[in-house]
């Protein structure tokens, strides 16, 4: 079973979160906080006065607006204009077919995007402007004047929370409202919902791979597909469970933990000792200058006898660079590292302990990261227990080298003893499927269902205005979502229900739900959103909340079991009589 007054050149994600407010009496602001400069908003062209109760302070975005769209959108809209359909009204379900990265479940994220953009969709002069010259001479004025005055005061979308477990079918989203506008949404609510979605289950997946004690860090900005997916992998990762990023802009605007160290070329840029301009260090508590390159000659002396290695092994270019960046960064010192490296660490590090300083401690970025690590961690154990220093043996030890999720799997068979992982490419690309593939379908038209049907069976929609729930087991485990027709009453706790496969007649469960959870809440009604927004820890939270609720079986990176979606007995009946109304009746000759 299964616009606004100006224009800003960031993307909605990058605009300060909206501020709650009930769906009647008060209005929807975006807040401009500490965060979000005046520098970062761009004057554009001027939109006339926004609708009453609409927020004069929301900037609507300069990439997330209305022409962010397929051209058909536009097309489409003047047919439906042309042929009189001003007046029609729409029922639209944005939802996925299968589930990412052959796993069995998927993290719903966006919803807050999309919001932003509906508080601020307006078509602005030079949108209209730009349409006139771009679409064919035939196309009525009338019609311009009539995208210019476009509203979405009389949409509403209801929507399951952000950060919630969902599964293929069940809509995400369900769009309500005049069939031109509702039309003319589809393609920047779809941009909006799949990668954030896609992006927030690929950092699920590396959690659970990695476990809840092992910090996650997000390094993908450099691989990312330009600013905007550089900028949504940072906020959709930590929404998924990261710890952290490397990305600055992203830890300025959306309050993400920032974390880094030093590259290569760092190391490389010195040469010997002599290149150390700077070598002396003030006591954490005394504030008596001393010399860092002698205590750290004389470290690396005695160290080099206690792990049994050749001192003249160790590069002094490297320990020159280990001593500036120790300089630079007492209270944080971590360095990039590698086989021959730890010498030279352990004696900046020892060198900082002399001064009152504790090391955070190393970086691997190649070779063999579970022998390493293991070769770093019994390191630092035998140093900590010859010299008497107990927090030396925790030193954190940072892996980043290309690393996926089967890596992780691989190196926790191995027994490594990484504390972190800085995961970036296979991360943010989402390498191992790059879209999600949301698809947005009207299933109903003034008050009448549509369905569309397909010799492929996975892309028959599901007609009408449906509600969604999630049935829980008595061990407190989601069991199953069932859809059914928004006119049938809710199921009940305690009471059996009768859930079906929508399309494959024997596939049928009774169930009796020790908790019934309804999926939707009115999010945007009446021009505001309806529903508070939460803060972006919240969302992340909830995403671990949620994913909890799932059996073990339905999360293992092997061959999970599929979590099934059902319709009800009502429903099932409905799609089916439809369908045979609608399919066309063959002739043989």
């Amino acid at each position: 079973m299964t616009s606004s007054q100006s224009i800003s050149p960031y993307p909605t994600h990058l605009l300060p979160p909206l501020r709650p407010s009930a769906c009647r009496g008060g209005r929807v602001e975006a807040r401009v906080s500490e965060n979000v400069s005046r520098d970062m908003v761009m004057d554009g062209d001027f939109a006339p006065p926004l609708p009453e109760g609409r927020s004069t302070r929301a900037r609507q975005n300069g990439v997330v607006q209305p022409l962010l769209t397929d051209l058909y959108q536009i097309t489409m809209a003047y047919a439906y204009w042309k042929s009189g359909k001003i007046a029609d009204n729409a029922v639209f379900d944005l939802y996925f077919r299968k589930n990412p990265f052959q796993g069995e479940f998927t993290i719903f994220a966006g919803l807050e995007e999309c919001l932003k953009f509906l508080e601020n969709f307006q078509y602005s002069d030079s949108d209209i402007e730009y349409l006139r010259k771009t679409l064919p001479p035939t196309i009525e004025a009338e019609f311009y004047t009539f995208l210019r005055q476009l509203t979405v005061k009389d949409v509403t979308v209801y929507a399951i929370d952000e950060g919630s477990v969902v599964f293929p079918r069940v809509p995400l989203l369900r769009v309500e409202g005049p069939l031109i506008v509702v039309q003319l949404l589809e393609t920047t609510l779809l941009t909006l919902v799949n990668y954030a979605s896609l992006m927030a289950t690929n950092a699920a997946r590396y959690r659970m791979a990695a476990g809840r004690h092992i910090q996650l860090l997000e390094f993908g900005l450099r691989r990312a597909q330009g600013p905007d997916g550089g900028l949504s992998a940072s906020k959709y990762s930590y929404v998924g469970g990261f710890d952290g990023t490397s990305n600055v802009l992203a830890g300025k605007l959306f309050n993400i933990p920032v974390k880094g160290t030093h590259a290569h070329s760092y190391v490389t840029s010195f040469l010997d000792m002599s290149e150390l301009r700077t070598k002396t260090l003030a006591h954490r508590e005394t504030g008596q200058e001393h010399d860092v390159l002698a205590l750290s000659s004389a470290w690396r002396k005695r160290l080099a006898l206690l792990l049994e290695t050749l001192e003249n092994e160790a590069s002094d270019g490297e320990m020159a660079a280990m001593i500036s960046f120790a300089i630079a960064f007492p209270e944080g010192f971590m360095a990039l590292v590698d086989t021959s490296g730890l010498l030279n660490f352990c004696a900046v590090a020892l060198s900082l302990n002399d001064l009152g300083y504790r090391a955070i401690g190393i970086r691997i970025d190649s070779g063999d990261l579970a022998y390493l690590s293991n070769k770093a961690r019994e390191t630092f154990a035998k140093v900590a227990q010859t010299y008497n220093i107990p927090w030396f043996e925790k030193l954190s030890i940072v892996a980043s080298n290309d690393i996926n999720e089967e890596t992780i799997l691989s190196l926790n068979e191995q027994g490594h003893k990484i504390d972190c992982f800085g995961i970036g490419t296979h991360l943010v690309t989402c390498q191992r499927q790059p879209a999600l593939g949301c698809v947005y379908k009207m299933v109903e038209i003034n008050g009448q269902p549509r369905i569309k049907l397909s010799q492929d069976v996975a892309k028959v929609t599901m007609p009408g205005r449906k509600d969604a729930y999630r049935l829980f087991g008595a061990d407190g485990h989601a069991l199953i979502d069932l859809l059914q027709r928004s006119v049938e009453s809710a199921p009940k706790v305690g009471e059996k229900v009768l859930c079906r496969h929508p399309f494959q007649e024997s596939k049928r469960a009774y169930v009796i739900p020790t908790r019934v959870e309804p999926l939707y809440k009115v999010y945007w009604q009446g021009g505001q959103v309806c529903q508070p927004i939460p803060a972006l820890d919240e969302v992340r939270a909830r995403v671990q909340s949620s994913l909890h609720t799932l059996r073990q079986d339905h999360k293992r990176n092997l061959n999970p079991t599929p979590y099934k979606v059902s319709v009800s007995v009502d429903l099932y009946s409905f799609i089916h009589e439809l369908w045979l109304q609608n399919a066309p009746i063959g002739e043989l000759s």
